[in-house]
């Protein structure tokens, strides 16, 4: 509460125009909650987000900023609303969400960065791939693909996104295309302005295992090498020290790692997979882990004659994880 009055403080005098410490605030803002974001329950981080945004549309609309000045407090606008937008998404309200997104989307063209427009693209792919809406969330991948000008890791996020999207749709082929370009766009990558931001700004080779996996179970394949991946992916992703452990991308690994076995036919081993998410208290449970969770359920063999203990179990204990909604500040 100190710091956030030392800053309005510094907000307020710095009255005339906009000074340095005035968007040195407002950096600093946006790379806190940019690394946060994927490591801490959304409620923790809400009210500075929301406020962090506030700040910079207020600064923008003041017209007190000199012209690289505005252009930067539009590039963290955007930012800052593409992570408004994750988080309409992570509280189930793709609807939001997507008003949000396009709000980054407009800052991103203002601001005149390619790369954050590509990311907002993606991100529109991401809400409409969880929202069910497979063909929107392809088609806004591959606009993000077509832009072109990115040399950081959102290039190799946005034909992740693709294969996902394809792989509900059913087209083999159109993942295993955008799978070889993602990891063909890997090796030539250098990380840019969003990478150095870190967080949920970077896409990281783990988050591309957990993505190359999820596109193939959703396809129906379980074989040995993909369980290997699967559980290369988990392991990837499970060290809380390496600075892009995200909770959500874990939770989801696991869940996908769950989704291998039991299209090899191991319920007990997919049932161990799965443990660690259903054990997750109830602050961490996003509607995308949710949606995870329930892929799992979906996913468990009808059979009463075999497994029919665990299998009953799991799809009991499944059905009763719910997404957490709280009442977070407007």
């Amino acid at each position: 509460m100190a710091a956030r009055r030392a800053m309005e403080f510094t907000l307020g005098a710095e009255n005339r125009q906009v000074g340095e410490e005035t968007l040195g605030f407002l950096r600093d803002e946006v790379s806190r909650i940019a690394q946060e974001y994927p490591r801490v329950p959304l409620p923790e981080l809400w009210e500075d987000l929301a406020q962090a945004q506030d700040d910079a549309f207020r600064l923008i609309e003041g017209g007190r900023a000199r012209p690289t000045q505005a252009r930067e407090l539009l590039r963290m606008a955007a930012i800052l609303s593409f992570m408004m937008a994750k988080g309409s998404h992570d509280m189930g309200d793709p609807a939001t969400a997507r008003m949000q997104a396009r709000t980054a989307g407009f800052c991103a063209r203002e601001a005149e960065e390619p790369a954050l427009v590509a990311l907002v693209d993606g991100l529109k792919s991401l809400i409409a791939y969880w929202a069910g809406q497979p063909e929107d969330a392809l088609h806004f991948a591959r606009q993000g693909a077509a832009a072109g000008h990115q040399s950081g890791s959102v290039s190799v996020w946005l034909p992740g996104l693709e294969a996902r999207a394809a792989a509900v749709l059913g087209d083999a082929e159109a993942v295993q295309e955008a799978t070889v370009r993602a990891e063909r766009l890997r090796e030539a990558i250098s990380p840019d302005a969003l990478d150095e931001l870190g967080g949920m700004l970077t896409y990281s080779l783990p988050k591309q295992r957990y993505y190359h996996v999820e596109a193939a179970v959703l396809l129906g394949q379980g074989d040995d090498r993909l369980g290997r991946l699967a559980e290369e992916a988990v392991k990837g992703l499970s060290d809380k020290d390496d600075p892009n452990w995200a909770f959500g991308d874990l939770a989801g690994s696991q869940c996908n790692l769950a989704l291998v076995r039991l299209n090899g036919g191991d319920l007990e081993a997919a049932a161990d997979a799965v443990r660690p998410v259903l054990d997750l208290p109830p602050s961490y449970r996003n509607a995308g882990i949710v949606t995870s969770v329930h892929r799992v359920r979906n996913a468990l063999p009808t059979d009463p004659l075999r497994d029919a203990a665990i299998g009953r179990e799991l799809h009991e204990e499944i059905g009763l994880y719910k997404p957490n909604r709280p009442a977070l500040p407007r």
